[in-house]
C-alpha cells in the first residue's frame, strides 16, 4: 500500500473578488502526480470587459475566478516538477503549484509549451529581468515555437540574456524528465499563425495522461482521439465552448474547437462508459457554463465526463 503525505494547504489568491485565505485538506501523493493548475481559456475568468451574467457573477463575488488552463507535474521522489504552459497567470499558478510541491524549488525544472495562442507562453515574461531575473529555465518548444521566441521581442531578449533556455521539441519524440517521467509531444490542427500547436503524452510509474487544451474539431485531425483513449488512463481535452452559439454575433467556424457536447456525442457513440470517465474538458471560454452553471456541469459528469477544477490531482 502506497503512503501518502497529509498537508494542510493555505492558497492565497489575490485575485478580484476573492482576496480571503482559501484552506482546503489534500493528499499529496508520494508518487509522480499531475495538478491542475487552470481550467480557463487564454483570457482567463472573467474576462475582462466582459458585463454578462457569467462574468459580472466574479466581479460581484457570487462565482470564484479561474486561472487560465496549464498542469504542473511532479515527481516527488526525484524533487523534480515541470509546468506545462505559460499562462499570463504564471504567476499565481507558480505559487499555487509550489503548494503541491513544498520541498523544491520555485520555478520548474522545465516549462513546455503547446503553442503561440497568449494564454499559452506569454507568462515566460515573468522569468526576464524585470521581474525574476531566471537562470536559464529550460523551455522546451517545437521548430516553429522556438524560432518565434528567438526572433521576436520581448522573448528573444529572455534568450540573449539567457533568462531560459530553449530546448527541441519533435513531434511523437519521447523525452525523458525523470528515471519515473517521460513526456511526447502529439502535433494536433489549430489555428497556427506563429507556432506549431502540440498536446503532451505525460507518462509516469503508473499511469498516463493526455494534456490537449487546443485543437481544431476532430475530424479535422489525421489521427483519431478515439484510438488515444484506448492507449491512456486520462485524457485533459479541449472544452472551450460547450455548444454552438455561445458567442452571439461571431461566426465560430473561425474558432473551430469542438464543443464540448460535439465532443460528448463522438465519446458517447463509441466508447463504453469506463473509458468515457477517462475524459476531462478543460480550458473554458468565460461564456462556457461549465465555469458558472453548475446544473451543466452536472449534465456532463451525469453522462461520464469530468469537468476539470483547479487543484485537481491525477495520480501517474
Amino acid at each position: 500500500m502506497r503512503l501518502f503525505y497529509l498537508f494542510v494547504i493555505t492558497v492565497v489568491l489575490l485575485l478580484a473578488c476573492n482576496e480571503q485565505p482559501v484552506e482546503s485538506t489534500v493528499v499529496i501523493p508520494e508518487t509522480p502526480f499531475l495538478v491542475v493548475l487552470g481550467i480557463a481559456q487564454d483570457a482567463g475568468y472573467p474576462q475582462m470587459g466582459c458585463e454578462r451574467t457569467c462574468c459580472t457573477a466574479v466581479w460581484t463575488g457570487q462565482e470564484d475566478p479561474q486561472f487560465v488552463s496549464a498542469v504542473g507535474v511532479v515527481d516527488p521522489r526525484a524533487q523534480k516538477k515541470w509546468l506545462f504552459d505559460a499562462t499570463p497567470d504564471m504567476r499565481e499558478q507558480l505559487e499555487l503549484f509550489q503548494q503541491y510541491a513544498l520541498s523544491q524549488s520555485f520555478l520548474p525544472d522545465g516549462i513546455f509549451l503547446t503553442h503561440a495562442h497568449i494564454g499559452h507562453y506569454t507568462g515566460l515574461m515573468q522569468l526576464g529581468r524585470e521581474v525574476m531575473g531566471a537562470d536559464r529555465v529550460p523551455v522546451w518548444a517545437m521548430p516553429r515555437m522556438d524560432t518565434f521566441l528567438r526572433k521576436n521581442g520581448p522573448w528573444g531578449q529572455l534568450v540573449n540574456l539567457q533568462n531560459i533556455d530553449i530546448q527541441a521539441l519533435t513531434n511523437k519524440a519521447s523525452i525523458s524528465l525523470s528515471k519515473n517521467m517521460q513526456v511526447r509531444p502529439i502535433q494536433v490542427p489549430h489555428r497556427d499563425e506563429y507556432s506549431e500547436t502540440v498536446g503532451f503524452l505525460i507518462s509516469g510509474p503508473n499511469k498516463s495522461a493526455l494534456f490537449i487544451p487546443d485543437i481544431d474539431k476532430w475530424e479535422r485531425w489525421d489521427e483519431s482521439i478515439i484510438d488515444y483513449v484506448g492507449q491512456v488512463d486520462y485524457l485533459l481535452l479541449d472544452g472551450t465552448f460547450f455548444d454552438n452559439g455561445e458567442i452571439p454575433n461571431r461566426d465560430m467556424s473561425e474558432i473551430p474547437h469542438p464543443f464540448i457536447t460535439e465532443s460528448m456525442e463522438l465519446f458517447t457513440d463509441r466508447l463504453p462508459e469506463e473509458d468515457r470517465a477517462k475524459i476531462i474538458f478543460t480550458h473554458f471560454n468565460h461564456t462556457n457554463p461549465m465555469l458558472w452553471n453548475s446544473e451543466k456541469r452536472k449534465l456532463v459528469e451525469d453522462m461520464g465526463f469530468g469537468v476539470a477544477r483547479m487543484g485537481q490531482i491525477i495520480e501517474l
